[in-house]
């Protein structure tokens, strides 16, 4: 960016002091950046950190530390991400168009009015939110307003110091791998300080270049939602208890309001998180698949036993519950979640004689193989896809064009995220939490919790025990870390874990699976992807993945075992050795 060539390894001393010494001069758009560059003037090592590569822009846009410099999310390295979108879509289409919406974060006000003044300056017509709104509710406007594309500014559930910028297409999906790579092509060309055409937003406003998104595309975004209950009476009758909160972010009006049109009338709000309030002050990591999320409604629960606490994340795409079980408060996992929707849908589904011929359930690979179980026993067509819900939304889209939108069932990922209609294409906490109350109301009345419904599906279908582990690798030399780690992995593949033998190996990037035992491969059809995955006797499996948003490496166990005990036993036995086979430290 700034039109440097950067080397693979970073950029030598020289020049990244010349481009320290370039934004100090230039940077004047947000006073913010001038006060943060003159204070670490002469600190080699934060100006290496902010200016030894460009933020990188793939299939989730920008995602990145708020701050100065090309490495760091800021006026303009929004304004140049969004002046090659603007090119890509001028290249495209003739008259484009771009939904824009933004969470709580700090300065996301301020880079969702930047892209749309770039916008503007270039000619396309924008439609922007003008107040906090939901990523779903973002994906539903691109589709209802026929768009072009579609920004959100966000960092989903990251810590404060970061926001994100996410860009999607025009069937209301992620960008697609093929468009984020000729959208950066874009990119690469524009100059940060001299290349950007810019208006100031209230001038673009009052010139009808851009639009506020009326009130009719939220009631009908609503109404879409509601489409999606199965039993209309169950919170109402079972007086079902719920202490939500929305972590400060953008799910307060829109769940609360949805929760209120299902009939849940014991409904209570965290107070301390109630607000937007992008410091995030009492949830540091605003990620509701983190016990400590909870806290502040387990404290409200002393005085209001509620059935459920519920969270949203801040741009409000992912939901996470803990349920009281036993006058204590049990967090559920993203897989036990999805596990549980899928059978309470198939399930009501096929006792109102609803259930089409050849259901559709959509996992990606890293979900739990339990919901497959599941799904075998209603006759559905299961399908394995990359992690990253664009790819949920892509076969919602093929689905669609064959006339078979209504075989589309449910689709979710581990990391918490569920979508059940088919009016928005990426993964929906209004929805989730409106179908995750109505299913625990509905349990509720047959004297069951969540809990005493997941112990149902263990006991018929055996212990799945799924586990996520996250290694960090920040700074300059994280991401060389990274690659390195997964080359070895890939040039000593490993022949037992957990003296477990390796019976096969799928690796995305090269696209092919290997059998151990006689050599023998098979394609993968998949988009390529730098995952890679380790299948072990009795359903036991390992998969390991660089985040796509964050700087680390995922690791994703599966144990399967008679109880839960024994699962966890061979869940350390295989994360202690995979971490010996990396060289990852404690």
């Amino acid at each position: 960016m700034c039109m440097y060539k950067f080397k693979k390894q970073g950029v030598t001393m020289s020049e990244y002091d010349k481009l320290y010494d370039l934004w100090l001069e230039k940077a004047d758009r947000d006073p913010d950046l001038k006060e943060e560059l003159e204070s670490i003037k002469g600190n080699e090592n934060e100006i290496l950190d902010r200016f030894y590569k460009a933020l990188e822009f793939g299939t989730g846009g920008l995602r990145g530390v708020i701050g100065a410099g090309t490495n760091r999310m800021n006026v303009y390295t929004v304004a140049q991400a969004t002046q090659g979108l603007a090119d890509y879509l001028n290249a495209h289409f003739d008259s484009p168009s771009v939904a824009i919406a933004h969470d709580s974060r700090i300065k996301s006000d301020l880079f969702a009015k930047t892209a749309a003044g770039v916008l503007a300056a270039n000619s396309i017509k924008v439609y922007f939110y003008d107040e906090l709104m939901p990523t779903p509710m973002l994906s539903f406007a691109v589709i209802r307003l026929h768009c072009s594309s579609g920004i959100v500014i966000t960092a989903s559930h990251n810590p404060s110091k970061y926001n994100g910028y996410k860009c999607y297409g025009p069937e209301g999906y992620q960008m697609t791998d093929e468009a984020a790579k000729e959208t950066l092509s874009y990119i690469n060309k524009v100059d940060v300080f001299s290349g950007i055409k810019i208006m100031d937003f209230d001038e673009a406003l009052a010139e009808d270049k851009i639009d506020f998104i009326e009130d009719w595309v939220k009631e009908e975004f609503y109404e879409e939602e509601l489409k999606c209950r199965l039993e209309k009476d169950v919170c109402e009758k079972s007086g079902i208890k719920v202490i939500y909160s929305p972590l400060n972010g953008t799910g307060n009006k829109p769940v609360r309001h949805i929760l209120k049109k299902i009939g849940v009338e014991n409904l209570r709000i965290v107070l301390s998180q109630e607000q937007p309030d992008g410091t995030f002050p009492t949830c540091p990591f605003p990620n509701p698949e983190i016990k400590q999320v909870f806290e502040e409604g387990m404290k409200m629960a002393e005085d209001f036993p509620a059935d459920i606490l519920l969270a949203t994340d801040p741009d409000c795409d992912r939901v996470g519950i803990a349920v009281l079980d036993k006058g204590e408060y049990k967090l559920m996992s993203g897989n036990e979640v999805g596990c549980m929707l899928t059978q309470y849908i198939l399930s009501r589904l096929k006792e109102q004689g609803r259930l089409p011929e050849k259901p559709v359930v959509v996992k990606t690979i890293v979900t739990t193989e339990l919901v497959r179980a599941i799904a075998n026993d209603y006759n559905c067509e299961m399908f394995d896809l990359l992690t990253g819900f664009k790819y949920i939304g892509e076969l919602i889209e093929k689905l669609k064009a064959k006339g078979e939108e209504d075989r589309y069932i449910l689709g979710f990922e581990e990391s918490y995220g569920y979508l059940t209609g088919t009016h928005v294409r990426d993964k929906d906490a209004v929805n989730g939490s409106m179908m995750i109350i109505e299913m625990a109301a509905y349990y509720k009345l047959q004297g069951k919790t969540l809990i005493d419904v997941m112990n149902d599906i263990y006991d018929k279908y055996g212990m799945y025990l799924n586990s996520l582990f996250n290694f960090g690798f920040e700074g300059a030399d994280g991401m060389k870390k990274m690659s390195g780690m997964m080359e070895s992995m890939r040039e000593n593949a490993p022949e037992t874990i957990a003296g477990m033998t390796v019976d096969k190996i799928a690796d995305y990037e090269k696209s092919v699976t290997t059998y151990t035992a006689d050599g023998r491969c098979e394609p993968i059809t998949l988009p390529v992807s730098n995952v890679l995955s380790y299948s072990l006797p009795d359903d036991n499996k390992v998969i390991i993945r660089p985040s796509g948003t964050e700087p680390k490496i995922k690791v994703y166990v599966t144990a399967h075992a008679g109880t839960r005990e024994e699962a966890q036993k061979i869940t350390d036995s295989i994360i202690s050795d995979v971490k010996k086979l990396m060289g990852i430290e404690d």
